[in-house]
């Protein structure tokens, strides 16, 4: 089976390699830390940990579209991935 058609570059398979670590270290604190009690956030939703990181995978996705999009051409992206690294800080601890 060839997987030629999917155009893997390095940054593709980067991202898709930390969301995969990512998902293995939440399991892993799931193994740890068993606590994972729903706790009301900054809106009034309750989450858990798994919610919280779709959220911030969510609005990762958001950030960096609204980044293509309305950002100067010469603005690196990277910018963009460190507004996403914050955001998620705030939702993991906020949200």
């Amino acid at each position: 089976m060839s997987f030629a058609w999917m155009g893997w570059t390095l940054p593709t398979a980067l991202f898709f390699g930390g969301i995969a670590l990512a998902l293995v270290a939440l399991g892993f604190l799931a193994k740890l830390a068993p606590n994972n009690e729903p706790r009301i956030g900054l809106f009034g939703v309750a989450t858990q940990r798994g919610d919280r990181f779709f959220l911030s995978l969510l609005g990762a996705a958001f950030i960096h579209l609204g980044w293509i999009a309305l950002a100067p051409a010469d603005m690196p992206l990277w910018f963009a991935s460190i507004a996403a690294v914050v955001y998620a800080a705030i939702v993991f601890r906020f949200g």
